[in-house]
């Protein structure tokens, strides 16, 4: 297999960027080209709430720029992301599709867990520095212009992901009013961030520390300091030298700390509400060491796609901190662990044993997995109100590596597992998902549903289970320790359900214990 050139953009909150990546099995990924645009669209959105025409022609025109240099290198696929923020604009829409009509660059709007994933993928591709340091309690850090992120790992596990909306610019622009009158603008910046950070700390850090701290996607930082010798080869520094360096940006103008570092006045001048956020986290998470990998988001989004199309092959389990991240939310709200395990066994014989009927994929399979993890979240609330309350749990809560849509079918997913099925288009439907999504989720309802009641008592009588489709059946043959009476009773209505949605009918079979 040959190389393949590929292109990622970066709509931000303050730059446009692009990288030209050549991708091979034997060489890995290797950036050949830097291309950067500076445009302040986060300032207009937190500032203003939309983006202007001026600023939209700008950024069509770095784009179809961009699309000259991609021909220039011959580039056989790309992806264009703009960050989670942009869609704090009213126009964010319209502007996209004058950037399409315009360059014939579609550009995709991340949500902030498929943002953050790819960052942490872009870390995670220095395997062996990552997979070192996760060993122990590592936070994961990336302070953009409208958000903060945190991900927290410990034991070579996910534990969290969290953000948090109090990024640089955002900041920079709340307190604009009291920028010059304030004597003390460095505690307005910290009573803020505190503020947020303590709920934080109650529900996630407990009595973890967080030792080693991964600071990600920012040019400052890394300019700031690569010219520290106490920077060592592998990137790291620790507390002492990052207060150093802290101490320095306090205590210059932001045209001096322009010219030292040769980055630009406008970005300068939001180093000290950045600094400050890094420093306060860093101070309550515990961070003795710091990690500057040196990566971005186009790094994630370019090993993302080699991953996809099997250009690579990853050593760390991506799939496995989705669903740790989804096991840790359900761990939260006190689902029963043994009833979720005998759900998703029988799920998944179901799933496997239908791949030529129902056409979906090993995407599908996870978001399967997932809303099994998750489904019986509501009760935490509201027995009576279960479905209602894990739909509003799972809407309000972000999934690492999980697009907004993706979660959304999850949540009508869990929502329907036991309250009656609302069809696409019904004037009961709220739902915002389009006609594949909902067509995806009707099919993994009809198997949960399946694979639910077959553990209605939730006393995991079934020790052993396998699927067949047979004509127009779908033979589930267990093995029980107890009667199934009540499973067997039960199962007719759901399977009046699943047989309107696969044409298939399953019919239960139980074989004595030997």
């Amino acid at each position: 297999m040959g190389v393949t050139t590929f292109a990622a953009i970066d709509v931000g909150s303050y730059n446009v960027c692009m990288d030209i990546y050549e991708i091979s099995p034997r060489n890995g990924i290797r950036c050949i080209n830097e291309v950067r645009s500076r445009l302040e669209i986060g300032r207009e959105t937190y500032g203003e709430g939309k983006i202007t025409f001026a600023t939209a022609k700008e950024l069509c025109r770095i784009l179809k720029d961009f699309t000259e240099i991609m021909k220039e290198y011959q580039a056989e696929a790309y992806r264009a992301c703009a960050t989670s923020t942009l869609q704090e604009a009213k126009n964010v829409w319209i502007v996209m599709e004058q950037v399409y009509q315009k360059t014939g660059i579609r550009v995709e709007i991340l949500s902030n867990s498929e943002q953050r994933f790819y960052g942490y993928k872009s870390v995670a591709a220095k395997e062996a520095s990552f997979a070192k340091m996760i060993q122990k309690g590592t936070a994961v850090m990336e302070v953009g212009g409208g958000n903060v992120q945190i991900s927290l790992f410990d034991k070579d596990m996910l534990v969290t992901t969290q953000n948090f909306k109090m990024g640089s610019l955002r900041i920079k622009e709340l307190l604009l009013p009291l920028e010059k009158e304030a004597a003390h603008y460095e505690r307005l910046v910290e009573e803020l961030v505190h503020n947020q950070i303590l709920g934080f700390k109650k529900l996630h850090l407990k009595d973890r520390r967080a030792d080693h701290i991964i600071l990600m996607g920012n040019t400052f930082m890394e300019r700031l300091f690569e010219r520290k010798t106490t920077m060592t080869e592998s990137r790291t520094i620790s507390y002492e030298t990052f207060m150093e360096e802290y101490a320095w940006v306090m205590a210059h103008s932001a045209e001096e700390v322009s010219v030292k570092l040769g980055v630009s006045l406008e970005y300068a001048e939001i180093m000290v509400p950045a600094m400050i956020i890094y420093r306060v986290f860093i101070e309550e998470l515990g961070g003795q060491t710091m990690w500057l990998p040196g990566t971005h988001l186009n790094d994630g989004v370019a090993y993302d796609y080699a991953e996809r199309h099997k250009l690579i092959k990853s050593k760390h389990n991506f799939e496995n901190d989705i669903l740790v991240s989804a096991k840790n939310i359900a761990k939260r709200y006190m689902s029963g662990k043994n009833h979720t395990q005998a759900v998703a066994k029988n799920a998944l014989a179901i799933f496997d044993s239908m791949k030529k009927v129902h056409g979906m994929g090993a995407r599908e399979r996870l978001l399967l997995q997932i809303a099994i993890l998750l489904h019986d979240c509501g009760n935490y609330i509201s027995l009576s109100n279960a479905s209602e309350c894990a739909y509003e749990i799972i809407m309000s809560t972000e999934i690492i590596g999980l697009s907004h849509r993706e979660r959304e079918m999850i949540a009508n997913v869990v929502k329907f597992i036991k309250k009656p099925f609302q069809y696409y288009g019904s004037a009961d439907s709220k739902s915002e998902i389009d006609r594949r999504s909902y067509m995806t989720a009707a099919k993994l309802t009809a198997i949960i549903r399946v694979a639910n009641v077959l553990d209605r008592s939730h006393r995991q009588k079934i020790e052993e289970i396998k699927a067949a489709v047979k004509d127009q059946e779908l033979l589930l043959t267990v093995t029980a320790r107890e009667d199934l009476a009540l499973e067997k009773g039960l199962l007719p209505e759901q399977a009046d359900f699943f047989e309107e949605i696969f044409s298939i009918r399953p019919v239960l079979k139980a074989r004595k214990r030997k």
